[in-house]
């Protein structure tokens, strides 16, 4: 609903009365011409801003609502202990953190309001990412055995978003929404400033260098780089089933890094991500120096009314071709011995974390073992939920799930030490979390996978393969290239100028719509959407 703005002047100073220095301004627009993707590029493409996207299980329907964030005016960089502050492209404070969790939960509390009645559930927060490698500030044993950097992107950095637009796909209407840090009329009419400024910037045209992507030389599977080397790898697998036959771990996720130098922009590459895999969590953020381009299937962790919710996803197979032999994929699924012990031993694993921070008795696995179905793949899902402990907050959550178990092993911490003690490069945003944490006390995170980091011309896919005692050295190398094959597909798409490259499975799609032939990577494995 469009509410009026003395109306909402007069929701905000009751707020005010409460203590709260922090106010949203909202106007619904009808926007029935636009698509999120078409917004964001006319109204918000810039340094530090996203695209917040999902579709259902399948991708055959996009979800209602999708955000959009418009380039923050401040954002927190963290690397290590030291923090940076930037606005408006310039540094503004530098400073060393005991805690950098703690600075997050206050920062997320200083600009905190409660939910107000007929407003977006969504309508700002931090925005951002925690790396793979913030872990090392909750475990002391992983303190001082970080891997070489070779990507150089903070371990946390998160934009304080508050102008942003919601976009409603079932009714075509959109909410903009500007924040005020106090209730003068001064700043109610900067505020209407900015929202005048974002209606009119949908009537702009599309930006030419989106709508006709350039046509850049073929990129193939053989012109990504390895942060390994297969040999090193195979040899590393070995050692691992010799920790795991000793019984010092049970299983533990070991990944490679792969990378490739790309010309097309990273939204076209976003493009044909989404085109070619949509997924619940798909995600562009332009972070000036680097983008991150994501398609991932899978939770991290979320918040919502004080409930915590893992959903760990673990036990693949591809979609079969016709109704009948889907039906036969996920009984094989089913009734795979090993498939069913790893998830077991994840359930368990989100029941741990989970439990580490719910109230005592609230921790319940629901939905046990289903089938979810995506576009190329089958899964074997649970559902981990939890009362989250009065006087926690998202990022107790965080700390308690970060990593999770598909992108560790376990035992948890045992399983990190062994991947730091093989993996040659930091992870860095592989395998962290992706997402945003709301001024209203709630989080939601995707865990990073299906993800690409664009950097100076390079683009960075990272995947792993879960080893355990009968690991067959060869066959955990090949995992992580389907694995990663979604994304170096996507790109190949990317740099055709978004004309869909072949499949085995489908020869028809290697035609373009002036009939040459693009480039094939080949197509999506079952094994693609996992970690």
């Amino acid at each position: 609903m469009n509410i009026p703005i003395d109306e909402q002047r007069n929701t905000l100073n009751a707020l005010a009365n409460q203590g709260v220095q922090h106010f949203p301004v909202v106007r619904e627009v009808v926007a029935d011409f636009e698509t999120p993707l078409s917004c964001y590029a006319k109204v918000a493409s810039g340094p530090y801003s996203y695209l917040l996207e999902s579709a259902n299980q399948g991708g055959e329907k996009w979800s209602r609502y999708s955000m959009i964030g418009l380039p923050a005016r401040r954002v927190y960089k963290i690397r290590g202990q030291t923090l940076s502050i930037e606005e408006a492209g310039e540094n503004i404070e530098s400073r060393e953190l005991i805690d950098p969790f703690q600075f997050v939960s206050d920062t997320q509390a200083k600009y905190s309001y409660p939910i107000i009645e007929g407003y977006p559930q969504f309508t700002g927060g931090l925005v951002g990412y925690f790396g793979y490698d913030t872990v090392r500030y909750v475990e002391p044993r992983l303190a001082n055995s970080t891997p070489p950097e070779t990507i150089d992107t903070p371990d946390i950095l998160l934009m304080l978003s508050e102008d942003v637009i919601v976009f409603d796909n079932v009714k075509g209407k959109v909410q903009l929404i500007t924040h005020v840090s106090d209730l003068s009329d001064d700043q109610f009419l900067q505020a209407e400033l900015r929202l005048d400024a974002m209606q009119g910037a949908m009537l702009r045209p599309l930006p030419k260098h989106l709508v006709e992507p350039s046509i850049s030389p073929a990129m193939h599977e053989s012109d990504f780089q390895s942060s390994y080397g297969q040999a090193q790898f195979l040899n590393d697998v070995e050692a691992i089933k010799e920790y795991v036959a000793a019984g010092d771990t049970m299983q533990v996720i070991l990944s490679q890094r792969l990378r490739c130098r790309i010309e097309a922009h990273p939204l076209t590459l976003y493009r044909a991500l989404r085109a070619l895999n949509p997924s619940p969590y798909m995600y562009f953020m332009d972070l000036d120096d680097f983008a991150i381009v994501s398609s991932s299937p899978e939770i991290l962790a979320r918040l919502e009314d004080g409930e915590v919710t893992v959903r760990p996803l673990a036990g693949t197979r591809r979609r079969g071709r016709t109704r009948e032999e889907d039906e036969e994929m996920e009984a094989e699924l089913r009734s795979d011995p090993k498939e069913i012990a790893e998830h077991l031993m994840l359930i368990d694993l989100g029941r741990n974390d989970v439990g580490r921070i719910a109230e005592a008795g609230s921790v319940t696995v629901s939905d046990m073992m289903t089938i979810e179905r995506y576009a190329h793949v089958m899964h074997i899902a649970s559902h981990v939920t939890g009362r989250l402990k009065s006087g926690l907050t998202a990022v107790d959550v965080l700390k308690a799930t970060l990593p999770v178990g598909t992108l560790s092993g376990a035992p948890k911490v045992r399983a990190l030490e062994i991947i730091d003690e093989f993996e040659p490069v930091k992870r860095g945003i592989f395998g962290g979390a992706v997402g945003y944490l709301s001024w209203q006390g709630s989080m939601d995170t995707a865990i990073a996978i299906r993800t690409a980091i664009v950097k100076d011309g390079w683009l960075n896919v990272q995947a792993g393969a879960g080893i355990v005692a009968d690991s067959v050295p060869e066959l955990e190398w090949m995992e992580t290239l389907n694995k990663a094959r979604s994304i170096m597909r996507a790109a190949a798409i990317a740099e055709s100028g978004l004309q869909f490259v072949a499949t085995p499975e489908n020869p028809r799609e290697n035609q373009s719509a002036s009939g040459s032939t693009a480039p094939s990577i080949g197509s999506p494995s079952e094994s693609e959407l996992e970690s």
